[in-house]
């Protein structure tokens, strides 16, 4: 299960730090919203660096700066992540939902919200690999 390990005064300044290391990593954050217990972040990166390192990257520093500067010593990202890629032409629509975090889990987990995902997209998985 899912533990809020991000609290609320946290969020902001979360992704104002991550937006920092996108930058130095060349790239844009477009969007970022989440609630206690993830974040959605709409990234634009170029197309010489990968996704994965720039994960791996702002998981790890981001971890890093809310032990020490925020001291939320409990603090831990989960192993895994999900990632999607994004037309221009949805880039809009994308945001809002991003925007839109808070009053969408109000009525939905995230759990639910992730499996409905891969369903709609008909994306194949085994639940049994998806949660920790």
């Amino acid at each position: 299960m899912r533990k809020n390990l991000i609290p609320s005064e946290a969020q902001l300044p979360l992704y104002k730090y991550i937006n920092g290391i996108i930058k130095k990593e060349k790239g844009k954050l477009l969007e970022a919203e989440g609630t206690g217990n993830h974040i959605h972040l709409l990234i634009s990166l170029p197309p010489n660096r990968s996704i994965i390192d720039i994960v791996r990257i702002i998981k790890a520093n981001s971890s890093k700066w809310l032990h020490s500067d925020l001291s939320l010593i409990d603090f831990g990202w989960q192993n895994g992540y999900g990632l999607f890629s994004v037309s221009y032409s949805e880039l809009e629509k994308v945001k809002k939902y991003i925007q839109n975090q808070t009053n969408h889990h109000k009525k939905m987990s995230f759990r639910e919200e992730f499996i409905l995902f891969l369903e709609k997209n008909s994306i194949p998985y085994k639940e049994k690999y998806i949660w920790e």
